[in-house]
């Protein structure tokens, strides 16, 4: 094992450990890493540090709901996408219309949904949200037939490139853009952040969350890739 004897040399060893990891890594699992204990600072120091030493490349250092990551910069997608060899399958309108009113309104049931859409909502939506690991039954109402309550995962938020809620912006905007956009968006590879974690005031998601929703909403989005040449591919706070 390598000796460890200043603040370079456990930088290195979160820079190895994020750039293998083939999900965020939540604090508690970065921790891990070390026998000695630091503090909240030193933390919040080693990581702000490592995502400055990034600053100027390709990819950077970003916290994310379920953890801090590498993923790749939004401005080098394109070039990224020509590799892809295989076209993604295509949300519908009213698959991206579900998701929105689930993530501003949850938790909320299917008869939500249907009173805010206006029309009824089939299973198989909810199954592809599910599946594409965006919503969960998270529980039932207490009312008659105990209608399951859905709610966004974790998961949603770090393929938004947001480490919370909070950073959607309004509902009137995504409506607004949803209304002028396209009627489906592709699936793309995937790429609440814990205030009391150290340097969760400090991180920085990929893109602002207007445009990041703005481009959800015109089937736009292609989310950051992982780091090139990392050992295990992307899958989707910290």
């Amino acid at each position: 094992m390598l000796p460890l004897h200043k603040p370079e040399d456990y930088k290195r060893v979160l820079e190895t450990a994020l750039l293998a990891a083939a999900e965020p890594l939540p604090l508690a699992e970065l921790k891990k890493l070390f026998d000695h204990e630091f503090d909240d600072d030193t933390w919040r120091t080693l990581l702000d540090d490592l995502r400055r030493d990034w600053s100027n490349r390709g990819a950077e250092l970003v916290q994310l709901a379920s953890g801090w990551r590498f993923q790749t910069r939004p401005e080098y997608q394109s070039y990224l996408d020509r590799l892809k060899n295989d076209k993604p399958p295509k949300y519908s309108r009213a698959v991206m219309e579900t998701l929105s009113i689930i993530a501003y309104r949850q938790p909320v049931t299917r008869g939500d949904i249907e009173d805010i859409r206006g029309v009824a909502v089939s299973p198989n939506i909810l199954k592809t949200l599910e599946g594409r690991g965006w919503i969960d039954a998270v529980g039932h109402r207490d009312a008659p037939g105990r209608p399951a309550l859905y709610a966004t995962t974790r998961k949603f938020l770090d393929d938004l490139g947001l480490r919370s809620l909070t950073e959607l912006p309004p509902l009137t905007e995504i409506e607004r853009v949803m209304d002028l956009g396209q009627s489906t968006i592709p699936e793309v590879s995937p790429v609440e952040a814990r205030a009391e974690e150290p340097g969760a005031e400090h991180a920085e998601s990929g893109q602002p969350p207007e445009q990041r929703s703005a481009e959800l909403a015109n089937g736009q989005l292609d989310f950051p890739e992982r780091e090139a040449g990392q050992s295990s591919p992307s899958g989707a706070q910290g």
